[in-house]
């Protein structure tokens, strides 16, 4: 007579044993999908705090350059060349993003302005300026950016 064998004897915790590592295996795939979005959370923010302080010196410049009573050259420093319009408390522009400006004047630089900037008038003399401007971001993350711009005033000729 054939011995009879238990299958199921043998095999008394196997299917615990799958279930708990199906487990283990599921919890490591839901913590790493949101460590991943933690971090994509935190890009996605500093790109953001990046872009508005960009947008900040970039709104310091296009104001100070759009007032034409900032490239007078009596309110500047006489050693350095420089003015910084939104410390000069005469200076009515106003300042929407709090960027921290400074003009600076560069006498060394002489002659007509660049080709492409369609200046063809003969009897005018030019005046170059550096803009810097320094933005930070308003959710206050801690980004900043610095904007810079050559200005050129077109002076008549004395």
């Amino acid at each position: 007579m054939a011995k009879k064998v238990n299958s199921t004897g043998s095999q008394s915790g196997t299917a615990l044993v799958l279930a708990l590592i199906m487990i283990i295996v599921i919890t490591l795939l839901a913590l790493a999908s949101s460590y991943t979005s933690i971090f994509e959370i935190k890009l996605a923010g500093n790109k953001r705090g990046s872009t508005d302080a960009f947008y900040a010196a970039d709104t310091g410049v296009n104001t100070i350059t759009t007032n034409i009573a900032n490239f007078n050259l009596n309110s500047y420093d006489g050693a350095t060349n420089k003015y910084s319009p939104f410390s000069d408390l005469t200076n009515t522009t106003p300042n929407p993003t709090n960027a921290q400006v400074n003009i600076t004047y560069v006498p060394t630089q002489s002659g007509p302005p660049p080709r492409g900037m369609g200046f063809s008038a003969v009897n005018l003399s030019y005046a170059y300026y550096q803009v810097q401007s320094a933005g930070k971001d308003q959710a206050g993350s801690g980004s900043t950016a610095t904007v810079q711009e050559e200005v050129v005033r077109l002076l008549p000729v004395q």
